[in-house]
């Protein structure tokens, strides 16, 4: 998986398709990500002494096959490669741009 927290994705399928925003959590595991204001659903908290119940939205992790990473150029969608700098660091580009991704 290319990912990493804080990198700009664009979903690509299901019911967010065409929506944008940060990566804020990686499952590397389970092959899954959670992304800020996608795929928001309502949970039930229950009470305690101290609070009162409430109903709560969350972002739930989607498949990360469902993500692309945004081109930093265009905002596009676009695939990721590797290179290797002089200094024999790798570095991740988008293919479509040929640009760096941070």
């Amino acid at each position: 998986m290319n990912f990493k927290t804080g990198d700009k994705v664009v979903v690509i399928a299901g019911k967010d398709k065409g929506k944008s925003g940060k990566i804020t959590k990686v499952l590397r595991s389970e092959n899954r990500i959670v992304i800020e204001g996608v795929n928001v659903v309502k949970k039930h908290v229950k009470g305690n002494g101290q609070t009162a119940g409430s109903i709560t939205e969350i972002e739930a992790p989607i498949n990360a096959s469902n993500a692309m990473i945004a081109d930093p150029k265009t905002g596009k969608p676009t695939r990721i490669g590797i290179t290797v700098d002089k200094n024999g660091k790798k570095i991740r580009v988008a293919k479509k741009s040929n640009s760096n991704i941070d």
